[in-house]
């Protein structure tokens, strides 16, 4: 076990670094600069401002610098809103897209496993038709249409939700529900395919021919079994919700960390873009971490040990 963790963890740092080393040098060689776009200022001026964040040093020169102070912990100030740092930034908008992922997270994980699970007990039926048209319909319907459709039809239509912004519990259904479209049809398919798998073992007909109550066999026997999967797939999926959430916010007005990486793009606040980039590969890499180690609690079978040669 801790053999694994050692070894997990130096592959998050090397690859963490090389997030770092592609991010860094692509969005450098993309033609234009954070104070470029500034005309008002002269020419003077904004390069007393370059010299000031040291966008004029060599590009190795730059690289080694950021790699030091993220060693420390300091992602940088912001080079297009004054006064403010990346650490800052991060601090008080990640927690919008956090609320927004866990509730279209949660959405995707109970919805999907109980459609799932309903389906594979009601195979070949009418039932499982309609659901599993669902979830093909869930899967083909990118976020942005859905969310567009929704605002349209509850809000404009019935008035029923307010069409953006943030604020209240009103204000994130339908950004949760177009994030949660997707993963919820997978979800739900995925669990029907594996509970199909479990139904058919003979530990499951042995529990059948005990005379165990169907509730019992689902919730006791199959359950923890059929969901080994998508345990597998919610780690992952958790971090491309929370990740996955530029458009969607953007569509919405939401004021998360999205959409101000998408506008730190538009202004090429570079320590923006790195710093979010960063944050979001950390997140990613210890959610997949995380899931390895309760992948391996719920299924004894697999043992997290170094694997002898």
């Amino acid at each position: 076990m801790f053999g694994f963790l050692v070894k997990r963890l130096l592959s998050a740092v090397l690859a963490i670094w090389v997030v770092i080393t592609v991010t860094f040098f692509v969005m450098h060689a993309i033609p234009g600069g954070p104070f470029q776009r500034d005309k008002v200022l002269p020419p003077a001026i904004r390069e007393n401002i370059e010299r000031r964040y040291k966008l004029n040093d060599p590009l190795l020169t730059q690289y080694k610098d950021y790699l030091a102070n993220l060693v420390k912990g300091d992602l940088g100030p912001s080079f297009k809103y004054r006064g403010q740092t990346v650490n800052g930034i991060i601090a008080k908008r990640f927690p919008v897209s956090l609320e927004l992922g866990l509730a279209a997270f949660a959405i995707a994980i109970i919805l999907g496993i109980t459609a799932g699970t309903i389906a594979a007990f009601n195979q070949g039926t009418s039932i499982d038709y309609l659901i599993m048209s669902f979830s093909t319909l869930g899967v083909s319907i990118p976020s942005f249409i859905l969310g567009t459709l929704l605002m349209l039809l509850l809000s404009y239509k019935l008035g029923l939700l307010p069409a953006a912004t943030w604020g209240t519990p009103l204000h994130v259904i339908m950004p949760a529900i177009s994030l949660a479209a997707l993963p919820t049809a997978y979800i739900a398919r995925l669990t029907r395919s594996s509970m199909l798998d479990v139904l058919h073992t003979d530990y499951m007909k042995t529990a059948k021919a005990k005379g165990l109550p169907p509730r019992r066999i689902i919730w006791v026997h199959a359950i923890k079994n059929a969901v080994l999967p998508v345990i597998t797939y919610a780690g992952p999926l958790l971090a491309g919700i929370i990740t996955g959430t530029f458009v969607v916010e953007n569509i919405f007005a939401v004021p998360g960390l999205g959409k101000h990486f998408v506008t730190s793009i538009y202004n090429r606040d570079y320590t923006v873009i790195l710093g979010t980039t960063v944050f979001y590969s950390i997140f990613l890499i210890g959610l997949n971490m995380l899931v390895d180690i309760a992948y391996s609690l719920l299924d004894p079978r697999i043992k997290l040990v170094e694997r002898k040669e």
